[in-house]
């Protein structure tokens, strides 16, 4: 009798959140009434999505620093930190490359954007977009470097806080039993970041209202009209590419059913869809892909560095975006020149993750190197963005998450068995801390007794 009493109030305040992500839902379709009826309103409103948003990267760079320092430092051996990355970025350039061939197929067979009239408005935003994109080998290695190691916490930069948090678990790797007292303390700071961001949590209802109010009251109806074509496609594309091709390769590297875990994820998703940005959600991936049963090592390395490397759904759009230019403005593309433009592509993408509006400025900077002659064209596009952005945004997050469960099970940290009762339903993750109460050094904790295995069959 005691036993089922002192678990029941647990339960009561962890299905409390779930009123919070119907209110999201609510709020969505508020946003969305209001940008029809009150479009001059609703583009006044744009500043609510904006601070949520912002509010949500404040906590990302604590978040990143301290997963990926606990599990580093918390690691005996460096070569194992080395091998996890090294995997890690080689499945990121592979499923990049197949997510390029499925875009370029997919767009070649659709041909749209004929038929489309450019304007001079759509020109200036063509060129502005190019001139505002930052890209280049060189300035991309040398902005991994942080001014110093306390900016890179402060700036919001992924890859220079996945830097920092790498030397600092090295560090304490070296120090062993003298470098503990500052992993508990690294712990507890975690455990507090995790506490703030469920706080900020509270106000997605109004940064969602807002956003897409917002988007809705300046794009209208519109532009959705003349761009439905590559919009439809671009959706479809992106489907296909999470349910048939990671699902297949999550199936079979790990035996994992796809969509117990995309349900085991469904709230993330949620979030992403009203703010349009991957990274708003980041953090909760860290600490759910932890609690599913992949050790921290793995999540620290894997997560941040797919935030920049492994943007499926960025390189699905930059390929049907290009080519929808093309067609628009009656320049058609040989397989050559979209081969080369797209490759190129591929490298300028990396550290464009989870902004909304980042795929833009790589289009343009991309086109402008290799066909100038249809920078003309992103104004084209630029009405729809936003949505396609959404699109963007979740399948890049699927990515990463099916990711980080592939490298767990390459390098054997993955505790199947927790994998398989988390996704069951057995093992609830506690939305009110997003961590343990006690949390171990590695979220792995073995699990007695042989439970049925129903994620994997």
């Amino acid at each position: 009798m005691p036993e089922p009493l002192a678990q029941t109030p647990p339960a009561a305040r962890r299905d409390r959140t779930r009123y919070l992500y119907l209110a999201v839902i609510v709020a969505v379709l508020l946003g969305v009434a209001t940008g029809f009826l009150w479009p001059h309103f609703a583009r006044e409103l744009k500043p609510l999505g904006t601070g949520f948003v912002s509010l949500i990267e404040m906590m990302i760079s604590p978040v990143i620093f301290c997963t990926i320092a606990l599990g580093v430092g918390s690691v005996r051996q460096a070569a194992k930190v080395g091998r996890v990355g090294g995997l890690a970025l080689v499945y990121f350039m592979v499923m990049s490359a197949v997510a390029l061939a499925i875009g370029l197929v997919v767009g070649n067979i659709l041909h749209p954007g004929s038929g489309l009239h450019l304007t001079e408005a759509t020109r200036h935003l063509g060129h502005t977009a190019a001139a505002n994109a930052h890209v280049g080998a060189v300035d991309f290695l040398l902005g991994i470097i942080p001014t110093s190691m306390v900016s890179a916490l402060t700036d919001g930069e992924v890859l220079q806080t996945l830097l920092v948090a790498l030397l600092v678990g090295f560090g304490l790797q070296a120090m062993g039993r003298s470098g503990e007292p500052v992993l508990r303390g690294i712990g507890h700071l975690q455990k507090l970041v995790f506490r703030v961001l469920t706080m900020i949590l509270w106000a997605a209802p109004v940064g969602a209202f807002g956003a897409m109010a917002a988007v809705v009251g300046e794009t209208g109806t519109d532009a959705l009209k003349a761009l439905a074509t590559i919009m439809i496609g671009f959706y479809t594309t992106c489907l296909l590419f999470v349910v048939v091709v990671l699902g297949t390769v999550l199936r079979l590297v790990t035996g994992v059913n796809l969509f117990r875990l995309l349900r085991y994820l469904g709230r993330e998703f949620l979030l992403i869809l009203s703010t349009s940005s991957s990274e708003s959600a980041l953090p909760r991936l860290i600490a759910k892909m932890e609690h599913l049963g992949v050790s921290r090592p793995v999540v620290g390395v894997t997560v941040p560095a797919g935030y920049s490397f492994n943007l499926d759904g960025t390189m699905i759009y930059l390929t049907m975006a290009s080519l929808f230019i093309a067609d628009a403005l009656d320049r058609p593309l040989g397989l050559g020149q979209q081969i080369g433009l797209l490759l190129f592509m591929m490298i300028a993408s990396k550290g464009a993750a989870g902004v909304s509006g980042s795929g833009i400025a790589v289009l343009a900077s991309g086109l402008q190197s290799h066909q100038p002659a249809l920078v003309d064209g992103v104004g084209l596009i630029v009405g729809i963005d936003r949505f396609m952005s959404e699109a963007r945004a979740l399948t890049n997050f699927a990515g990463n998450a099916v990711a980080t469960l592939l490298v767990g099970t390459w390098v054997r940290e993955v505790d199947r068995e927790r994998v398989s009762r988390v996704l069951a339903g057995d093992l609830p993750f506690d939305e009110r801390t997003l961590v343990d109460a006690e949390e171990e050094p590695s979220p792995r904790v073995p699990v007695p007794g042989g439970a049925p295995d129903p994620a994997y069959g």
